[in-house]
């Protein structure tokens, strides 16, 4: 599982509960069930599955949603649909780039239902940043009139590689985070549970609950972005490696002789395919500064210097690609972050790198796609970080 803060979910092992969370986790993954679906998915006795749903009806928790039209006929009373009810918790998704930080409050089958994004340079001051976090926490969850106790959560994703334990890896990537626990310190100031990964494990996360993930297990999600990195899935769970920082595909060598990278290595993928590199490259030529904006629309109106930048920069990333799709055989990669925009120049460079440097085996059915949430994985990825225990954390509820 991934990092969390000193205030996990601690529920008493009774009976009831364990009925309660048998029952929330097979409608949170089937979001509608009769009864007797749930008798059956959760081997629990009919008399059990009644008592609990009969519970969680009473606290808001569930929905009953009426007869299933079609369901049983000619058996007697057809059954009736049960559902979460999305408005009886919430979960706040926190996105900590190295220039904004973007706040979401997601109900509770995950959808947005508050989105804050402030523009700031974060790198240098972690105290600051996470004070100004905790004040848009609270302001998201004010706006929509949530109260306090209806918050399961805090899942924050943070561009810096993150140990198991919880610290940052952050020498050379954030100053000003060497040391800190964003956890901790983010509980300390909400008062909620809050869970830390990676900003690329939030967006596997995310792509794979809500977007071009859904029906895949085995995936590698990489942002392209002023930080590059990977979230991988493996049948279905995240890989995390011995201290948490697997995927740091933005720290791969892809040029030898190449430019020193900010984690003292050189000629890392950072270095060449990140959008400041690319916009760097074509504001020297230019004469003039070239934002990432400028790039996406220099690339949609046909501009050959931009068309190739990216297409060296899609060459570069399929390498590094090559070499996580021989180690980990996924069935799908997605590409998402900034650069994703400029669409097929990037995806198609990207493509014929990855079959030109992994093995046919491996690529034969392997498909390379663009991210479906755009900039928003990232925070809805934090919160589903929230809701992936959200039976455990409302069971502990009912339970106090």
């Amino acid at each position: 599982m991934p990092p969390t803060s000193p205030a996990d979910v601690d529920v008493p092992i009774t009976l009831r509960n364990l009925g309660r969370v048998r029952v929330l986790g097979a409608l949170v993954r089937a979001h509608r069930l009769s009864r007797t679906d749930l008798v059956r998915r959760t081997g629990l006795a009919r008399a059990t599955v009644g008592s609990v749903t009969a519970d969680l009806i009473r606290s808001g928790i569930v929905t009953d949603e009426g007869a299933i039209p079609g369901g049983n006929p000619g058996t007697g009373r057809p059954p009736r649909a049960l559902a979460l009810n999305p408005a009886s918790a919430y979960a706040v998704g926190v996105d900590i780039g190295h220039d904004h930080i973007r706040v979401m409050l997601c109900d509770l089958v995950g959808a947005p239902v508050r989105d804050h994004v402030l523009p700031r340079a974060v790198d240098h001051d972690a105290a600051a940043v996470l004070t100004r976090t905790a004040e848009l926490v609270d302001q998201v969850r004010r706006e929509a009139g949530v109260p306090a106790d209806r918050v399961l959560g805090v899942g924050v994703g943070i561009a810096c590689p993150v140990d198991r334990d919880g610290a940052l890896r952050a020498e050379g990537i954030m100053p000003g985070w060497v040391g800190v626990r964003p956890a901790e310190e983010l509980h300390g100031r909400t008062g909620f549970p809050v869970s830390l990964v990676n900003d690329a494990n939030a967006g596997v996360l995310a792509e794979h609950r809500y977007g071009a993930a859904r029906e895949s297990g085995d995936v590698v999600y990489l942002r392209l972005s002023t930080g590059i990195g990977a979230g991988l899935l493996c049948a279905g769970r995240l890989l995390l490696g011995s201290g948490g920082l697997a995927g740091e595909l933005g720290h791969l060598s892809v040029e030898p002789h190449g430019l020193i990278c900010r984690c003292g290595n050189r000629g890392c993928l950072e270095t060449v395919a990140n959008p400041t590199a690319i916009t760097r490259l074509l504001t020297a030529v230019a004469g003039a500064a070239v934002s990432t904006a400028d790039l996406v629309d220099l690339v949609r109106a046909g501009d050959r210097g931009a068309i190739r930048a990216v297409a060296d920069a899609g060459e570069a990333v399929g390498r590094a690609l090559a070499q996580a799709v021989t180690m980990f055989n996924p069935e799908l990669v997605v590409i998402g972050g900034e650069l994703v925009a400029t669409g097929e120049v990037l995806l198609e460079s990207v493509r014929n790198a990855v079959r030109r440097n992994a093995m046919g085996s491996h690529t034969q059915r392997l498909r390379v796609v663009p991210g479906a949430l755009g900039d928003s994985a990232g925070a809805r990825g934090a919160a589903a970080l929230v809701l992936n225990d959200a039976p455990e954390r409302l069971a502990a509820l009912l339970a106090g």
